[in-house]
């Protein structure tokens, strides 16, 4: 006889429902009918994209701005998720767009992105990459000096090259990013000698985490570098803090009643991890950077936004995930299950589609569970982990107990929620000749969805 995890197995079971608002709302709530379509239709694992949430995100970080009295720019870090259909809404939105290869480069200018509103950012750049970043009139991010030395000979031969200087956060000199002191020092005396060739527009950092001060504290310093250029006749006219805009996945009191109790045998296998995201952020998307800008920095008597209109400095700022809150979801279709003490719900895909697993951390939110049929809700609960369909030992999907309404069945489908953030695609790979996961838009027509696949498919792509 067949084990079953039975109900006292999940009522001990932390739970952890995320966010879920429209259109994702609506698609699982009201037409779960279309996810089973699609899922037959596909024969694998899918995503789902929902561009009007990215056109809300901007405007949001765009309203920010102004309400501030800023002037400013948002760039989408174009790392946290590769469908086309992010950049095309910049095109059009006018939108920038961060980009740190020359693959990216090449995508986001096909899409019609113009290379002034690009920004090329990551260290030790290709010279086809520079080249190009160069003749389209891209803003380039120099990360060392070396670097400074061939962007200036190549612009020599080119022409002017737009460049922000990256710098070493004060708080980390173990990180192997940006310039220290010493080496700006050095590298604004080489900017003033080749200002033929070279236009200093300012300064850049990324900071680690999620917190505003630090932000608000290293862009109020970086105005004093802006100032030390202009004195040496560069125009120095701008500061990008990067991204690290916070994602607000779950309710806080949620999340406060769940961190705490987790355990290694909520756990298959007794897993341990060692840090997780901060799945409840309460300042998170434009609100974080509405706060960073009402911060005052150490040593100032005035909000950074005061400082920066009074300097007639430009912020720049690089969100990739706080762009793409809510807009998308990650479907895979219930292959098997085990039941021992708990069970192993197996699915068509592996944990490389959410890519949390593969930076030894877990997804946390609840994945949730659309039946194929119309089950009895009295049903009892079942508690599982989430495993992917490879031969890996390390290929689960979610290593966490989740605890289920019912017991999932073949053809069953399990759709994580706001996974477009860096989970759908960073580390995807067609393992065992597995086709990936293909990106469809859903958009709405006259109140009904209406689906599209993605116009960017990668290799391996089901089409």
């Amino acid at each position: 006889m067949e084990l079953t995890a039975e109900a006292p197995v999940t009522a001990c079971l932390p739970r952890l429902p995320a966010h879920l608002e429209d259109p994702g709302l609506g698609v699982l709530s009201d037409e779960r009918a279309l996810l089973h379509e699609l899922a037959a239709g596909v024969g694998g694992p899918y995503h789902l994209l929902f561009p009007e949430r990215f056109d809300a995100a901007a405007a949001g970080f765009a309203a920010v701005l102004t309400q501030a009295e800023v002037n400013g720019r948002v760039y989408f870090a174009k790392k946290a998720n590769k469908a086309a259909c992010w950049v095309r809404r910049c095109a059009e939105l006018g939108v920038g767009v961060d980009v740190a290869s020359l693959g990216e480069l090449r995508g986001a200018l096909s899409d019609g992105v113009r290379g002034d509103a690009l920004v090329v950012t990551g260290p030790a750049k290709t010279e086809q990459l520079h080249r190009l970043a160069i003749l389209q009139g891209c803003l380039l991010v120099v990360d060392a000096l070396d670097e400074l030395e061939r962007v200036v000979e190549l612009a020599a031969g080119l022409g002017e090259v737009r460049i922000l200087l990256r710098c070493l956060p004060p708080d980390g000199p173990a990180s192997r990013f940006g310039m220290d002191e010493r080496e700006l020092t050095v590298a604004l005396e080489r900017c003033v000698q080749a200002r033929a060739a070279v236009r200093l527009e300012g300064f850049s950092f990324h900071l680690p985490g999620y917190e505003v001060a630090p932000r608000a504290d290293f862009a109020g310093r970086l105005l004093g570098w802006c100032a030390r250029a202009q004195g040496l006749g560069l125009p120095a006219q701008a500061i990008s803090i990067g991204g690290g805009f916070a994602v607000d996945y779950v309710d806080g009191p949620a999340w406060e009643r769940f961190r705490p109790g987790l355990a290694p045998e909520h756990f298959h296998g007794g897993r341990r991890f060692e840090a997780y995201y901060p799945y409840h952020s309460p300042v998170a998307g434009a609100a974080m950077l509405r706060a960073v800008l009402a911060a005052v920095p150490a040593g100032e008597g005035r909000p950074l936004a005061a400082l920066l209109a009074g300097a007639g400095i430009e912020l720049l700022c690089e969100p990739g995930r706080a762009l793409l809150d809510q807009a998308g979801c990650t479907v895979f279709s219930v292959q098997g299950v085990k039941a021992r003490e708990y069970g192993i719900v197996t699915v068509d895909g592996t944990s490389l589609s959410l890519s949390e697993q593969w930076f030894n951390s877990e997804f946390l939110p609840d994945p949730v569970l659309v039946p194929r049929d119309a089950r009895a809700v009295s049903e009892p609960a079942f508690a599982a982990c989430v495993a992917g369909a490879s031969c890996l030992e390390c290929d689960l999907l979610t290593w966490r107990k989740v605890a289920f309404p019912m017991r999932p069945r073949p053809g069953d489908l399990l759709v994580y929620v706001n996974t477009a953030g860096y989970q759908m695609d960073s580390n995807e790979s067609p393992f065992h000749d597995l086709p990936l996961p293909p990106k469809i838009v859903v958009e709405r027509h006259a109140g009904a969805p209406r689906w599209r696949f993605d116009e960017h498919p990668g290799p391996g792509i089901r089409r």
